[in-house]
C-alpha cells in the first residue's frame, strides 16, 4: 500500500511539473507573439481630439471604454497597398455592448498630413496605419485609441482556425468560382474572404459589402471569444504573428481578454449614410456634416458610462 501511494504521489507530481511546464510554455509563446505583433503608433500630427472622458488615455484594468480601428489591408510585394476594410469597434463593458460600423473605403475627407481630398482609404497607401488613423479621427471626430491592421491572407486563415463563421445571406450570388447560397451559411475561411469581398452584385454596392464585413466580424469575435482549443493555440499564435500587428501590449491583451471579454453580451451596429458622386471623373462616396455628427453622436453616448 504505501508503494502504491508513493508511485501514485510521484505520477501526480510529474504531471503537475508538466502541466504547470506547458503553461510556462504556453505563456512564453502568447508573450513572444504579442511581441511580435506589437507596432506603436507614431502620430502624424499632434492629437487634440478628446473622448466622452475628456482624454486619450484608456486604463484598461480599470475596465474603461474604448475605441478601436481594424484594417484589412490587401498587401502586395513592394507595395504597401491600401486599407480594403476599415471597421471601427467602440467598446464599452460598462453597458456590455460593441458598435460596430464600417467606414466606406470611398468616403471623400481629408488626409491629414497630406492637406489634401481623397478617398480615406487611401491614407493607407500615402502614410500607411498612421496616416489612417489620424485620418479616420479627423473624420469621425473622436479618439482611436487601439488599432489592429490584418491582411486578407491572415483573415482567411484565422477564420479557419476559430471554426468557421455561420452567417445569414440575404441574397444567393456567385463570387470567384464559390456559389453563396441565400439564408444562415457556414462559411470557412476562403469562402468568407470572397463573401466580404463581393460588391458588384450587390444592389447596395459598397455599403452591402460593409453589412456583409461587419457579419463576418461579428462572427468571428464571438467564435474567438469562445476559442479554448489549446491544441489549435499554437497555430493561432503563429497566424497572428505573420498577419496581424497592434499598438496593443501584451498587458493590455491580458486586460481584455480576462476583464473584458465576459462582460461584452451585444454587438451593435450602425451605417454612415452619404450618397455617390463622380468628381473629376471618380467616383466618391460623400458624407455629409449633418451625417457626421450623427455618427459622433452615436459614438460619444455610447463611450459614456
Amino acid at each position: 500500500m504505501k508503494k502504491w501511494m508513493k508511485w501514485t504521489a510521484w505520477i501526480v507530481s510529474l504531471l503537475i511539473i508538466v502541466v504547470f511546464g506547458y503553461a510556462i510554455y504556453l505563456y512564453q509563446s502568447v508573450k513572444s507573439t504579442a511581441d511580435q505583433i506589437y507596432e506603436p503608433r507614431n502620430p502624424v500630427q499632434p492629437v487634440s481630439i478628446t473622448d466622452a472622458r475628456g482624454g486619450q488615455q484608456v486604463e484598461l484594468n480599470r475596465k474603461e471604454p474604448f475605441n478601436a480601428l481594424i484594417l484589412g489591408v490587401d498587401e502586395r510585394q513592394n507595395d504597401r497597398g491600401r486599407s480594403d476594410t476599415m471597421i471601427v469597434l467602440s467598446v464599452n463593458p460598462g453597458k456590455k455592448k460593441v458598435l460596430m460600423f464600417n467606414i466606406p473605403r470611398d468616403t471623400r475627407t481629408e488626409i491629414v498630413g497630406r492637406n489634401t481630398e481623397d478617398k480615406i482609404n487611401h491614407a493607407y497607401a500615402f502614410g500607411g496605419v498612421d496616416m489612417s488613423l489620424a485620418t479616420v479621427e479627423q473624420f469621425l471626430g473622436i479618439p482611436i485609441h487601439y488599432y489592429m491592421k490584418v491582411d486578407m491572407e491572415g483573415f482567411s486563415k484565422i477564420i479557419d482556425l476559430v471554426g468557421g463563421v455561420d452567417v445569414n445571406n440575404p441574397f444567393a450570388f456567385d463570387y470567384e468560382g464559390q456559389r453563396y447560397e441565400q439564408g444562415n451559411i457556414h462559411l470557412d475561411g476562403v469562402a468568407a474572404l470572397g463573401f466580404s469581398r463581393m460588391r458588384y452584385d450587390d444592389p447596395k454596392g459598397d455599403l452591402g459589402r460593409n453589412d456583409r464585413q461587419r457579419e463576418v466580424l461579428k462572427q468571428m469575435l464571438k467564435n474567438t471569444m469562445q476559442f479554448s482549443s489549446v491544441l489549435h493555440l499554437q497555430n493561432m499564435l503563429d497566424e497572428l504573428g505573420t498577419h496581424v500587428r497592434t499598438d496593443l501590449t501584451f498587458d493590455e491583451m491580458k486586460e481584455l481578454l480576462l476583464d473584458y471579454r465576459s462582460d461584452l453580451e451585444e454587438i451593435d451596429t450602425v451605417e454612415i449614410k452619404g450618397k455617390g458622386e463622380k468628381i473629376n471623373g471618380i467616383y466618391y462616396y460623400i458624407v455629409g456634416e449633418k451625417e457626421k455628427e450623427r455618427i459622433h453622436g452615436i459614438i460619444k453616448q455610447h463611450l459614456e458610462p
